[in-house]
């Protein structure tokens, strides 16, 4: 069975599509990543036209999200301080970034823009984390617990004006390195058709040393509300949002978060980013070698009057 999509201007077999968002979802909520930085290839390489895939999966980042989020709540895993901070540098990002987006949609460079960022982010913090979490692993049980009680607030956090405590995390920074921090995703979000967590939870675990059991709820938290403003950005300045796609990825996507906030409590937090790292790398593979092959055909003839 087929399914024409409007704004795609393609059929598509939603059975597909529903089990990629399932399976996208699943992971966002072990890892608490949006899922974006692996929907978002998929759908480029289903068929889908970048511009269209980057501002469709916002929506479905959102409500993974929100599932994945709910079941963190029952746990009290999420840092609504920090959380709000960073929401409020991730507002400001995605408007700049959906108008820098416009901008490459009307030079005709979005399609590189796309595929060549993401092989340069995903290859960088794919790399580091793999190494953190092999470094980790490799780690004696008396060095695990020497380590271990080491994390405390960064110092040069702390010195950084208007310094707070946030209590969930246990840390005492300045509110500039999570602003800032949330303005560069949420700028990384609106250009790529990512929720930002691939970069977000290493970003939270090493740069703000936050807690792990606090990271993932608090990474949802957030990519909730800069994917919603997201999406509704695109779809008023850029028409790029797809609400048939968006809701076949919906239905999937909701369900697979659940499961996979039940799957990632029972991994240890080495395993979980060593198992991240892997996806991130190969995706920015499969990427880099769509960008080296020679295309299939060399000229494409446009029937538009």
């Amino acid at each position: 069975m087929q399914l024409y999509l409007p704004i795609a201007e393609m059929p598509v077999d939603p059975f597909v599509i529903i089990t990629m968002g399932a399976a996208v979802g699943f992971l966002s909520g072990m890892f608490g990543v949006g899922g974006g930085f692996l929907m978002t290839p998929l759908l480029i390489f289903y068929g889908i036209p970048p511009a269209v895939a980057v501002g469709t999966e916002a929506s479905q980042i959102v409500a993974s999200s929100v599932s994945g989020v709910a079941a963190h709540l029952k746990r009290k895993t999420v840092d609504f301080q920090m959380g709000g901070f960073l929401v409020a540098g991730g507002a400001v990002g995605s408007v700049i970034g959906v108008l820098l987006f416009r901008r490459l949609i009307e030079t005709g460079q979005v399609d590189t823009l796309i595929s060549v960022s993401y092989v340069v982010f995903l290859g960088a913090i794919g790399t580091l984390m793999l190494w953190e979490s092999i470094r980790t692993l490799l780690r004696s049980p008396e060095e695990k617990r020497k380590h271990a009680r080491k994390r405390r607030s960064p110092a040069w956090l702390a010195a950084l004006p208007f310094a707070m405590r946030f209590r969930a995390s246990a840390l005492y920074i300045s509110p500039i390195a999570p602003i800032v921090l949330g303005f560069l995703i949420g700028l990384l979000a609106s250009m790529l058709g990512v929720g930002g967590g691939f970069i977000m939870v290493p970003a939270m675990l090493y740069i703000l040393n936050m807690p792990t059991n606090v990271v993932v709820g608090t990474s949802l938290f957030q990519i909730i509300f800069v994917t919603a403003i997201t999406t509704v950005l695109h779809a008023a300045a850029n028409q790029t949002v797809d609400i048939a796609l968006a809701l076949l990825l919906l239905s999937g996507g909701v369900i697979g978060a659940q499961l996979g906030v039940r799957a990632g409590v029972r991994l240890k937090a080495e395993h979980l980013r060593a198992l991240l790292a892997l996806l991130v790398l190969g995706v920015c593979a499969r990427i880099l070698i769509g960008l080296t092959l020679p295309p299939a055909s060399l000229f494409i003839v446009d029937g538009a009057p």
